[in-house]
């Protein structure tokens, strides 16, 4: 599923590809994959040009000519962009085609079909409208401590809240967690002021570094749980490795937090 940083991999795709070219017309194969009626987005967007991007969580916002144009993006499952020339065959899945008067396309890939593409006319009415806090990479210490800081809860479900912090997926608040010495389940209106700090490190830590590798989680560094979920090849020369802490080599648990399957280390991160 994208998180955070595929879809900033995404929104800097679409800004090196397929800004100020101007929109020809929309092919959409499918138009339940549409938040706007078809005829309006087609009437809307033609003859205009993308000219920028906001990514905001999970939710990617491509800016146009017109002020109160802007196209919202949401990835879903397995959400993908390909800019492609129009002499190329038509990318698989590519069932919203934006089509620029240059004979290039920009092709909105949508496997199963859980992605969503419409027009908005003010971003921060959308993201009210839709109760979706800051952004992971930009909230401040100060407003994480006030978004927090009142909550019963345990801490993981709590950074899972997407009106806490937005773009907080599940594997990334295992890292967080994991970077700031926390346990999932200790409460979240018990945290430290060294604890809060640490927190907001660890996010900020998380997702540059996803960003980087461009989400490639066997190039992630070694100090790093993620390679425990045994998604992508393990970056050790033992094969169980994977399986212990990097740090104090004690062997990963596995439970669930609220309902979600949870990876930590029971030596370093205690209640």
């Amino acid at each position: 599923m994208p998180e955070l940083p595929e879809v900033e991999i995404r929104r800097q795709y679409l800004e090196t590809s397929s800004l100020h070219q101007v929109i020809a017309h929309i092919e959409v194969e499918d138009k339940k994959l549409l938040t706007t009626e078809y005829s309006t987005l087609i009437n809307t967007l033609t003859g205009r040009q993308f000219v920028g991007t906001h990514r905001v969580g999970k939710n990617l916002f491509v800016l146009t000519d017109a002020p109160d144009v802007i196209v919202h993006m949401h990835f879903g499952m397995t959400g993908d962009l390909d800019y492609y020339h129009a002499s190329l065959d038509r990318p698989r899945f590519a069932r919203i085609v934006f089509e620029f008067t240059n004979g290039f396309n920009l092709g909105f890939l949508c496997p199963r079909k859980f992605e969503r593409v419409g027009l908005i006319d003010d971003i921060d009415a959308f993201l009210k409208r839709k109760k979706i806090g800051e952004d992971g990479l930009v909230i401040s210490l100060e407003d994480l401590i006030r978004q927090i800081q009142p909550k019963k809860a345990f801490i993981k479900p709590v950074l899972l809240d997407q009106h806490v912090v937005a773009g907080l997926g599940n594997w990334i608040v295992d890292e967080v967690l994991f970077q700031a010495y926390i346990h999932p389940e200790q409460r979240a209106n018990t945290l430290t002021a060294i604890q809060f700090d640490q927190l907001h490190k660890a996010i900020r830590l998380v997702l540059e570094t996803a960003i980087r590798y461009e989400a490639t989680y066997r190039d992630f560094p070694n100090s790093f749980l993620i390679h425990v979920r045994e998604w992508d090849n393990s970056p050790y020369d033992d094969v169980e490795a994977h399986k212990f802490c990097p740090r104090c080599g004690t062997r990963i648990e596995r439970s669930e937090v609220g309902g979600r399957t949870t990876f930590f280390c029971p030596k370093e991160q205690v209640v």
